[in-house]
């Protein structure tokens, strides 16, 4: 079962399952990532023209659980 895209979770490892990302502010592409980018848009940075941010939540330990966002996922409906 895919997760929700956009859904954020904590994981009690320290790597991105398959179609997460960690919570680390990095940048994505808007092209390759059109579908979470019409969720969250550059509401945590990017340029919001050709890239945009996920967001940056602290890990809670340092080798211990952290934030991740679903990157691969079903669309959320409304």
């Amino acid at each position: 079962m895919k997760p929700i895209l956009g859904t954020i979770q904590i994981f009690p490892f320290n790597f991105a399952p398959t179609g997460w990302a960690l919570c680390n502010g990095m940048l994505l592409s808007i092209a390759q990532n059109q579908p979470l980018f019409s969720l969250i848009g550059p509401t945590y940075g990017g340029n919001g023209t050709t890239d945009f941010a996920l967001p940056t939540l602290a890990p809670l330990g340092p080798e211990g659980p952290s934030y991740y966002i679903a990157i691969d996922g079903d669309y959320p409906t409304r």
